[in-house]
């Protein structure tokens, strides 16, 4: 049996493996979704170009700045609505069922209403005032009218997507993404080339898609087995404002980065010419699938976050951070390598001609942005605990600074003497100006520079159980079981804790860890297993914990506590359900966490 007293005794603890799995079980559906959109984009322009011709590539050019701004939105709505779901799991786990409804009632009178704007801005004809060309304004009306369609469906699914992977339920977000791709070719296939809609059908097409990825994911929430419950009468009103007023924040990075595209388009103009954003626009657009991973492990972190931080579980968020910075970066280093070396074969998808201008710059593009990629998986991971922990400072000037700030500033001095290979090494520098004000932060919280990661996050030293107070267990198998009540009883000993109390806490937590291992790993043999026990001694009594990554196993519900008939079945678990003040199950991201709180007035 492994027994460790404080956070940093060593990474390689249960708990830091623990993470590390789920945050990467959990990594490819969040990149799924991400790249959904990238690739409908890509589907979309491949049939807008060779079907119908450049008026459609002008109107979905157009509508990007709109795909922003629902972005931004729909990210406020997911990173505020899971905070406030990772608060309220542990303490008022009733509290939920009002965040889902509240979530999806705000996402949808948001979007339709947009969806209202966008059709009297085609009906008055305001939208001119973008486009002057009046065939190119008539391409983009059409287009418009066929994704107001589905910007409700685009929104929600989104919000459905992030509450299902706090459900684990994976594989119907990927059955949904599937679906979504292959409708979106169906559709267009249909509405532009067999029936000639022209734009309006690709728009159309794109709105059938996403209704689609949101049907399929909509129908698990009118069935039973869901944990979170749509439900009028849990709503309350003032949730609304602090899902909002939780997700600003993550938002605020989508917002000035539309500036920030203004100001870097209107340099490279005036400094580069048409080539130069022709090149920009080429290396760009094969990037943003690839920014799908480090935006894919920020959304993981996020919900990792929220559970940690509403459990005020200190070990595992240090934990989840550690992960991005010793696993995530290493694997964004290695994909800009890959996107480096392939810098030509890329760069001839777009441009063949190596004596046109364009050419070399799109090439240095290749070679020189994927540098920026794993500091930027840094300077995003700390924006997303900096929302999270609620440090607002730091939750809006890291957003600034790497948004905006960072990149447009240096580009004003580089773009003018360097080119393009300005632009490039602006971003490159970026991350670098960025993990500067982290530390700066650390420092103005700490007073010192940060000697490890726990104070490089900052975190109050009255955040969670203090080391001294907790203990930490990691079990394997069955041996390891038996000598946990001993090292538990010891442990509240030292404490001062009742002698009653310390007893049954340790049978409670042998009898516990017991069913975990006899039923939870023997179900699934073909993973090596853990069980990682906290023992917490508090001044109204001692809480417990056990947190593993078996198949979903509630012991009231499984082993058939509640039972009367049957007085001998179960007779541990029954007398643990008597002794504790509290009981309460969830599976959480996939791990089952039973946390037992024993007061010494209940004993």
């Amino acid at each position: 049996m492994e027994t460790k007293r404080t956070p940093d005794e060593t990474v390689a603890s249960a708990d830091f493996k623990l993470i590390s799995g789920l945050f990467f079980r959990l990594l490819p559906y969040q990149i799924l979704l991400i790249v959904i959109n990238a690739v409908n984009n890509i589907i979309d322009g491949l049939f807008g170009s060779n079907m119908i011709g450049q008026d459609a590539m002008s109107a979905i050019g157009l509508f990007v700045p709109m795909t922003h701004f629902l972005y931004a939105i729909s990210f406020m709505l997911v990173s505020g609505s899971q905070l406030m779901y990772g608060k309220y799991l542990v303490k008022k786990p009733e509290r939920t069922h009002s965040i889902f409804t509240v979530d999806l009632l705000t996402a949808a009178g948001i979007s339709v209403l947009t969806s209202v704007i966008i059709a009297l801005a085609v009906a008055t004809g305001a939208t001119a005032i973008m486009v002057k060309d009046a065939a190119e304004c008539a391409a983009f009306n059409r287009y418009l009218l066929g994704q107001a369609v589905g910007i409700p469906a685009l929104v929600l699914g989104q919000q459905l997507f992030a509450f299902l992977s706090l459900e684990n339920q994976s594989r119907r977000t990927t059955a949904a993404g599937i679906l979504c791709f292959s409708m979106n070719i169906v559709m267009n296939y249909l509405f532009v080339v067999i029936i000639p809609w022209g734009t309006f059908g690709l728009g159309l097409s794109t709105s059938i898609s996403e209704w689609a990825f949101f049907g399929v994911q909509a129908v698990y929430y009118l069935s039973r087995k869901a944990n979170l419950k749509f439900s009028l009468k849990a709503c309350r009103r003032n949730d609304a404002l602090l899902i909002i007023r939780r997700g600003y924040a993550g938002a605020l990075s989508r917002f000035v980065e539309m500036f920030r595209c203004i100001l870097v388009n209107a340099l490279i103009i005036k400094y580069v010419g048409s080539g130069g954003l022709s090149s920009f626009a080429a290396s760009n657009a094969f990037l943003s699938i690839i920014w799908a991973i480090p935006f894919g492990m920020i959304a993981v972190e996020r919900m990792l976050y929220s559970i940690s931080i509403g459990e005020e579980d200190r070990r595992s968020v240090v934990d989840t951070m550690r992960v991005v910075v010793r696993k995530g970066v290493p694997l964004m280093c290695c994909v800009s390598v890959l996107l480096i070396l392939f810098a030509v074969p890329l760069t001839r998808m777009f441009y063949r001609d190596p004596s046109d201008p364009v050419y070399h710059m799109t090439v240095m593009g290749f070679r020189m942005l994927p540098l920026c990629m794993p500091l930027s998986v840094i300077s995003l991971s700390f924006a997303s605990f900096s929302q999270s922990a609620q440090k607002h400072l730091m939750s809006i000037v890291l957003p600034v600074v790497d948004g905006f700030a960072g990149v447009s500033l240096t580009s004003l001095f580089l773009i003018p003497l360097m080119k393009m290979n300005g632009l490039y090494l602006a971003n490159i520098l970026n991350g670098f100006i960025c993990l500067v004000v982290i530390v700066a932060f650390s420092y103005w919280e700490k007073k010192r520079f940060p000697r490890n990661m726990d104070d490089l996050l900052a975190l109050p030293d009255t955040f969670g159980a203090a080391s001294e107070n907790r203990l930490d267990i990691t079990v394997r198998n069955m041996t390891e079981v038996e000598a946990v009540s001993e090292a538990v009883i010891k442990f509240c000993r030292q404490h001062g804790m009742d002698r009653r109390e310390t007893f049954f806490s340790g049978l409670a937590l042998e009898e516990m860890a017991g069913n975990v291992v006899s039923h939870g790993f023997r179900k699934d043999r073909k993973k090596n297993h853990s069980a990682d026990i906290r023992v917490i001694c508090r001044d109204d009594g001692i809480l417990l914990r056990i947190r593993d990554d078996c198949v979903p196993f509630n012991p009231s519900d499984r082993l058939g506590v509640l039972e009367p008939e049957d007085k001998m079945r179960n007779a541990g678990i029954r007398l643990v359900y008597a002794i504790a003040d509290d009981i309460q199950y969830q599976n959480l991201l996939g791990l089952n966490v039973l946390t037992v709180r024993i007061s010494s007035a209940d004993v």
